[in-house]
């Protein structure tokens, strides 16, 4: 029997990856998908790419209602508003994948500071697991609510776990990365208006962007703590994420030997690919759900230079929901993913 899914926030651009993922899913049938400034419309009409594929009508976000109707519900809305929705979703029976912040950070204080508003669910929150699914698997497989990990931290926790799960990070660790503009969400704005992003690269937020708490997290549940300075960029391009991750070392290491230590780590995970002899690049991932990773060791100044580049709307976000999706259920974790990168 197929495994009734809901998406509420269907019209963004992470929905519609979502729906277009879940809509080739061979164990997933659609029930509702909601959009509240498209209510009324087809999905066809929002997203032209699914025309004839998806022939469901954009409807009104009633939680009750589409929580009963559903096994499990995706959430792809702007903060705040996930905290007065999910609680409802599971109060209601489904079972609940986040793909917004609201239930990332542990600490509500730490949340209030980030977000500059109160957590209004912190019971809920003591019991969300965060969804890199790489390194939370087993947490994911019994969750009621998964909080979707943000497309920036996807790729940084990835790219630095394995030597700060080693004990070889002293920190503090630099995260340097560019993301193209879908990551800033399709509604429209002077700072991702085409005349103000063609050939143009800028930082943002450096040392004061909400997914820098979100990294140090992730990262200090897997091995000793360490700060962490994070410098985004806007680059022109409509998907993607390059993260440049600069990590001071707690002792000798070689290129070969870090090499080694990163193969050993993601042996066994069928969508992070670690390179050997190049470096990562956006177009290698680009519509998919893989995130390449390589690591280079300066051994004069101590310092490891890890990089990954991955689909900031496939694995940083709809990608990684559906990855958690197959592991909450006992499905392969590859079913409706298994697909390599649009090129060029």
């Amino acid at each position: 029997m197929a495994i009734r899914v809901s998406v509420m926030g269907a019209s963004g651009y992470t929905g519609g990856e979502l729906v277009r993922l879940l809509a080739g899913h061979p164990e997933v049938q659609l029930v509702h998908l909601t959009a509240a400034q498209q209510e009324g419309k087809r999905v066809g009409a929002v997203f032209p790419n699914l025309r004839g594929v998806v022939p469901h009508t954009l409807e009104p976000a009633e939680a009750g209602r589409i929580a009963r109707d559903s096994d499990v519900v995706f959430v792809a809305l702007p903060h705040g508003i996930a905290l007065k929705v999910v609680p409802e979703l599971l109060s209601a029976g489904a079972r609940v994948v986040d793909l917004g912040a609201d239930f990332r950070l542990k600490d509500p204080a730490t949340y209030a500071r980030w977000y500059r508003q109160e957590h209004t669910a912190p019971e809920i929150l003591r019991e969300a697991v965060y969804g890199l699914t790489e390194l939370y698997r087993p947490r994911v497989r019994t969750a009621r609510l998964v909080a979707n990990p943000g497309c920036y931290p996807t790729a940084a926790v990835l790219a630095v776990a394995p030597l700060v799960q080693a004990g070889l990070v002293v920190g503090p660790v630099v995260v340097d990365a560019k993301s193209g503009v879908s990551g800033a969400g399709r509604s429209p704005s002077l700072g991702t208006h085409f005349g103000e992003v063609n050939e143009n690269v800028k930082p943002y937020h450096v040392g004061v962007h909400r997914h820098q708490p979100e990294m140090e997290q992730a990262l200090a549940e897997v091995g000793p703590t360490v700060q962490v300075l994070f410098a985004p960029h806007l680059v022109p391009m409509t998907r993607g994420i390059l993260a440049t991750c600069y990590v001071p070392l707690a002792r000798g290491l070689s290129s070969e030997e870090a090499l080694a230590l990163y193969r050993e780590a993601f042996a066994h995970e069928p969508f992070v690919r670690v390179l050997e002899d190049e470096w990562p690049q956006t177009k290698a991932t680009y519509g998919s759900n893989f995130c390449d990773l390589a690591v280079r060791v300066d051994p004069e100044r101590g310092v490891a230079v890890v990089a990954a580049a991955l689909d900031n709307l496939g694995k940083g976000a709809a990608g990684q929901a559906v990855q958690n999706f197959n592991v909450m259920f006992g499905l392969p974790e590859t079913e409706g993913l298994w697909a390599p990168a649009l090129f060029p």
